[in-house]
Formats: C-alpha cells, structure tokens, sequence
C-alpha cells in the first residue's frame, strides 16, 4: 500500500466519481483506476461500489477513508514541521552562556526568538568561558556567549576555529554592600583606593574582567588595600551582599546587578567596558535554527558583526 494510492482513494471517495478526482488530482483517469484496481488487489477487499451514477465506498471503504485521513494528516503534519525545521523555526538548540548573561540579556534575546520561532527547544547551560568554547567545539553546544576585554586579542586567538560575532558592550559599574545606599552616582573610581575588592580568577584562555578591572586601577593610580581572588562573578555577590568587600562588576544592559541586595553605581572615569561575544562554530555553515537565531540578535537592537582580528 502506498500513500499515493491513498491520496487518489480518498480523492475518488470525495469526488464521487474517477473523472471528478482525476481532474482534481491532475491525472489521467486510467492510471487513477489502475491504482485503486491495485489497492484493492493488495488489501484482499472491494473498497468502492461503481454504479452508473458513480462510486460509493463499501463497509471496508469507509473504514479505509477514516484511517486515510488520520494517516494523511500525520504526513501532513510530519512534512510541515520538516519545513519548519529547515526555515529555522523548530528544532533544539543548546547555548552556552556565562552566568551574567542568562541574568538579563539572553533571556531577553530568548523571548525575541520564541515569538518567531516557538517550536525551538532552547537548551541552556552555564559554564565558564573556556568551557563554553570547548563545548562548542567539540559540538556539545551550538552557540556559546562570553565577555572578553580585548574581542581583537580574542579573535586573533581563535582565527580560523570560530565564528566570532560582536553582541555588544557590557559597562563596568561599582558594586557595593546594601548600607552604602548614600554613596554618589556616578562614584568615584578613586573610592576604591585602599578598599578590600574581589576578582574572579584569572584565565589566560579568555581575558575579561579581571584584566579590565586592573587595567582602569593602573591606569587612574587606584591602589586597593587588597584584591581578594573569588572562583567567578556571581559567588562574589554574597561576599558584597554581607558587606566584607566591594568589587566591580559587569551589569549588562545596566539592569542585571538589580536582582541582587546590593548598592549599584556608575563609575567616574568609567572603566572600558567588556564585550559579549557570541561564537559558532567556524566557516559559516550553520545549521538553520543557528542562523535564525543570529537573525533575532540583528532584530533585537545589537549589531552581529563579525570581530575583525586586526
């Protein structure tokens, strides 16, 4: 049994006659009763009464026309989601972020994307930097989203491996304990002279916030009374929220540090801010749900312009 030879029962059924589907199904009306003639052939049963008015499905007929139908809408449906598959608009895709991304400018991003594409299964996990990269390219993540302090530096690095595509500037701004809700806005970049301030580790791999954060110290004379070394971003906020230390910290799109119970301010002079970078794979060929997603990136207010080494 074929399904082209139900489609052509099923036209014949609702036609009420050969000349009527073969003229609906654009074929010739001799093929069309060899196909029936061999469906019922295969099934052992007559399907149609042929009568001078027409045709008229018998008891096994209509059983055939109801299963028809649900199995013709099945493929219908199966091909329309292939499509939507090719057009970007279905399947799964697994981002790697780091965290001060997933605070507020992925799902920002996310949001844009569903109401385009809300058949996407949008798999998310958090790594650092240089995981998110691996990940990607052992192809256990489709699209990762870092902060780098130097994007050239970085794409030099990894000319060639990667796509690497501009999302934009994440600002640096003081963040305090909760009880200094009276210090100035924008604050001083000379108030954290001789204060305790946290850093997250260092990493070769992928320079970011440590490195940016030092810089603007030596560059306006800052001298900290000491810089204490935290695993990542987000396990200093507890350090902040108790009071024992300050630091500063990446607030992408100026909103994210507001979740937190800690006093956020603008810095003057403002450090350089980082940029977000979002990585696929190298040479252009990715898959459709990656390039629609990259779509809504140029839709939703950023740039995705591809970092240029030089």
């Amino acid at each position: 049994m074929e399904l082209r030879h139900l489609r052509y029962f099923t036209a014949v059924v609702e036609a009420g006659s050969f000349t009527g589907a073969a003229a609906q199904l654009h074929v010739s009306q001799p093929p069309l009763s060899v196909a029936i003639a061999k469906l019922e052939a295969t099934v052992g049963v007559p399907l149609l009464v042929r009568t001078s008015r027409g045709v008229q499905p018998t008891s096994a007929g209509r059983y055939l026309l109801d299963a028809s139908s649900r199995v013709l809408g099945d493929i219908d449906d199966i091909v329309s989601v292939l499509g939507r598959f090719g057009a970007g608009t279905a399947g799964s895709l697994t981002v790697a972020a780091v965290p001060v991304l997933m605070w507020h400018r992925l799902p920002e991003l996310l949001r844009a994307h569903a109401a385009v594409a809300p058949d996407v299964e949008i798999r998310l996990v958090d790594p650092p930097p240089w995981t998110a990269i691996d990940m990607l390219q052992q192809r256990t993540a489709d699209l990762a989203a870092i902060m780098v302090s130097d994007p050239q530096r970085f794409a030099r690095r990894h000319r060639g491996s990667l796509d690497i595509i501009d999302w934009g500037e994440i600002p640096l701004v003081a963040v305090l304990p909760p009880d200094e809700q009276d210090a100035p806005d924008p604050l001083p970049l000379a108030a954290f002279h001789g204060q305790v301030v946290l850093l997250p580790r260092r990493t070769a791999a992928v320079p970011s916030l440590p490195e940016a954060v030092e810089d603007a110290f030596h560059r306006y004379g800052v001298v900290p009374a000491s810089i204490r070394t935290v695993e990542t971003i987000q396990t200093s906020l507890p350090l902040i929220e108790a009071g024992v230390a300050r630091a500063i910290l990446p607030d992408p799109d100026r909103v994210s540090l507001a979740r937190f119970d800690v006093t956020v301010r603008r810095l003057e002079p403002e450090p350089k801010p980082l940029r977000a970078l979002v990585l696929a794979r190298a040479g252009g060929q990715h898959n459709a749900t990656v390039t629609r997603l990259l779509e809504t990136i140029t839709g939703h207010g950023h740039d995705p312009a591809r970092v240029n080494p030089s």
